[in-house]
């Protein structure tokens, strides 16, 4: 179980990052495109993910991960009370990788090894 203050903490420490609101919601982005929101009142993060992980992480675990409307782009609800912190972090870094430029990628990936 993660907290939404444990993600914001998590997304905000990775290169770049912003937090704005999108329609009254608090997202997360990278060089101006989104990358997760934390919609207000529910335990849920949604993240932007490639299709095919999308399609593994909601066929492996449907109580952790589900649809919504946006998920035609990628966009995946993430269900704070069944994922650990590791888990959100390694899929913020995965939505985070997926709309970061190749450019910030590659210079965060030199960075950390």
């Amino acid at each position: 179980m993660i907290s939404p203050a444990r993600v914001r903490q998590l997304a905000l420490a990775l290169p770049g990052t912003e937090e704005l609101a999108h329609h009254g919601t608090p997202d997360f982005r990278v060089h101006g495109k989104i990358f997760a929101t934390l919609p207000p009142g529910q335990n849920l993060a949604v993240v932007k993910l490639a299709l095919a992980d999308q399609a593994d992480l909601v066929r492996s675990d449907p109580q952790a991960f589900s649809l919504n409307a946006w998920s035609k782009q990628g966009w995946t609800n993430v269900h704070l009370g069944h994922v650990a912190a590791a888990q959100m972090r390694e899929l913020l870094d995965a939505a985070w990788r997926h709309v970061a430029p190749k450019k910030l990628v590659a210079q965060s990936e030199a960075e950390n090894g």
